[in-house]
């Protein structure tokens, strides 16, 4: 739903940002600010800043910020709407009611009633393992060597023999049989009618990443078929779009997961100290899982059975993380199957050795296929070579397209002029995603760079100005007659200084005349925040690209007169940029008048004087 800007603002006026993030992260003061390690990657020296005049935070390690809203959508995984409400609870605030249609609110009631019958059963399930009826499904945990202390924090429990009793409770709890059976925790058919789907199976309850329970897993006790048993797709419920551990692995900071196969390894990986293991729910590995996953990590080490399924489902899921922008790295379990006996086998210590020397996705894909070739036959090993350079097709980025075909090429003695011919061979060939490099023209890729370049030093003035504004509000009034919010880039920078700008606007007044020396604004920084400003991009990454609009400072500038100079000098260069995109072809007639305007603007700037506060 969508909340009124005011009720955002009041939420987070309601709610320091240094005393939440200190709930999450030691924070120590520094000036007026307080300094600690970022949660969001792994750093020795602290590079993540807190600024509680500003209601906001930055990492100057990894680029995360944005405003005490941002921060439980990041740390937690929750979404706006949950983190306002979230916060909205902490400050004793009433969020107004929702405005649903009768069909939304219809939707909200069902779900709310499907995820009250999966936290009974899961309850049911959980008291019934450590009842006498579950000793079965209690000795199958323990002879795993599973402590009491982890069956606790999984949730663990049992299904006994009995088809109807949990359907009975269900009942007793006053849910009736339609939602009982589209909650998945019961089937139906002519012959039995409703009865209980989980029948003397060992049960997983699955938690989404706030920690409700959303569907179950469950495994059979003897040779019954099929093994595992999982819930159907429900209104609650998604297998491709959740991963079992997550609402517990999303805790660790180490900066990657691991992937595996089933239920138990996650578990066994937990209980050895391991919670950063995750496993999809029962089907392949999906795109949407992998979306989940790049949420939290930039890198996923897959730890999956070491038999032909096993390499089978590693090789396709590299593919699919890299799609999705995740590096993937191969741990070897050999000797042993799957990550559950190694870890009974070898412990734990050994365990994290393999993981540190994880292999490259690449080399792994390699040599499983260096597998299928005799590389003593000629024949066979120029066959061999031929994919290798078929594969490095895949990269498009030349630099590290260069630096696997030098790799390939010393560790399996091909001459490297040899094998990079071969590439752009198989590019020219196949519309590759690289072209030869003697196509590529320098004078071209010397322009593109040239442009970036300049680009982002339009994008630094940009922030800079903002960032300058921000830290002293009374510049506001004596600079709005020469900038606007059409004079930034499109996209995220001209939505920001649009809100930012309107908002000085309403603090300021449009009839504000400003006096040389005078300072009329006082109090503005506590009103207009950049955390008001971030407030407004519901988007992960809009508000992080915001954060940063106001971290960006000019150095080593001391006195007044060469602040002077430096803020003219970045209203000149920005207003030039803005010029130049206004002088493109359009075909709008009334570019020009807004031309001749902005050169008039430009000869003002450069006769205008400026009251700057000391920085």
């Amino acid at each position: 739903m969508y909340y009124p800007e005011e009720v955002v603002q009041q939420v987070i006026a309601a709610n320091d940002i240094a005393d939440v993030i200190g709930g999450y992260v030691h924070l120590k003061k520094s000036g007026a600010s307080y300094m600690g390690l970022c949660p969001f990657h792994n750093e020795k020296t602290p590079s993540f800043s807190v600024h509680p005049g500003r209601q906001t935070f930055h990492c100057f390690g990894c680029g995360e910020g944005g405003n005490v809203i941002t921060f439980l959508m990041k740390y937690e995984n929750y979404s706006f709407q949950e983190a306002l409400k979230v916060l909205a609870d902490r400050a004793g605030i009433k969020l107004p009611e929702a405005n649903y249609s009768e069909q939304a609110k219809a939707r909200a009631k069902q779900r709310e009633i499907l995820l009250n019958i999966n936290k009974d059963t899961a309850t049911y399930y959980y008291r019934l393992l450590r009842k006498p009826a579950g000793r079965t499904g209690l000795a199958y945990f323990e002879k795993r060597g599973l402590s009491p202390e982890t069956m606790q924090q999984f949730g663990l429990g049992y299904a006994d023999g009995s088809r109807n009793d949990l359907i009975g409770f269900l009942k007793s709890r006053g849910y009736d049989d339609e939602n009982i059976l589209l909650s998945g925790v019961a089937a139906y058919d002519e012959k039995r009618g409703l009865h209980d789907k989980f029948w003397n199976r060992v049960i997983f309850p699955i938690m989404d990443v706030t920690n409700r329970v959303i569907g179950f897993g469950g495994r059979v006790m003897g040779d019954a078929k099929p093994k595992y048993l999982n819930s159907p797709e429900t209104p609650v419920f998604d297998k491709s779009r959740n991963l079992y551990g997550l609402n517990i692995a999303k805790k660790n900071r180490c900066g990657y997961f691991i992937l595996c196969e089933g239920y138990m390894d996650v578990i066994a990986m937990h209980q050895a100290g391991f919670s950063q293991a995750v496993a999809s729910l029962g089907t392949s590995f999906t795109e949407g899982q992998a979306a989940v996953l790049k949420r939290y990590v930039k890198q996923v080490l897959l730890s999956y059975d070491s038999d032909n399924a096993g390499v089978t489902a590693a090789l396709r899921n590299i593919g699919i993380l890299k799609q999705a922008g995740i590096t993937a790295k191969v741990v070897d379990l050999r000797p042993y199957k799957d990550p559950d006996e190694f870890m009974k086998g070898l412990g734990k210590e050994e365990f994290q050795k393999r993981l540190d020397n994880a292999e490259n996705s690449f080399f792994y894909e390699i040599r499983q296929m260096e597998s299928r070739y005799d590389l003593s036959d000629p024949a066979s090993q120029t066959e061999f070579y031929q994919q290798i350079a078929k594969k490095l097709c895949d990269f498009e980025n030349e630099i590290e397209r260069e630096n696997y075909i030098k790799a390939m090429a010393a560790k399996y003695f091909i001459p490297q002029d040899s094998l990079r011919r071969q590439v752009a061979s198989y590019n020219r060939a196949g519309g590759g995603a690289v072209s030869e490099p003697k196509l590529i023209r320098p004078k071209s890729a010397v322009s593109e760079a040239r442009l970036s370049r300049l680009e982002e030093a339009e994008r630094r003035n940009e922030r800079i100005l903002l960032t300058w504004i921000c830290e002293d509000p009374d510049l506001y009034p004596q600079l709005k007659s020469y900038i606007s919010p059409e004079d930034f880039a499109d996209g995220v920078y001209r939505r920001a200084a649009e809100k930012y700008f309107s908002m000085l606007e309403a603090h300021y007044g449009d009839s504000l005349e400003i006096a040389s020396g005078s300072s009329p604004g006082k109090g503005a920084a506590d009103f207009v925040t950049p955390a008001s400003v971030i407030a407004v991009f519901e988007d992960e990454e809009e508000q992080r690209e915001v954060s940063q609009l106001f971290e960006t400072r000019l150095s080593g500038i001391e006195n007044e007169k060469d602040q002077e100079k430096a803020l003219k000098d970045v209203l000149m260069s920005l207003k030039r940029a803005s010029l130049d995109r206004l002088m493109k072809p359009s075909g709008d007639p009334s570019v020009l008048n807004r031309i001749v305007r902005s050169r008039k603007i430009l000869d003002e700037i450069r006769n205008a004087r400026f009251t700057i506060k000391a920085r």
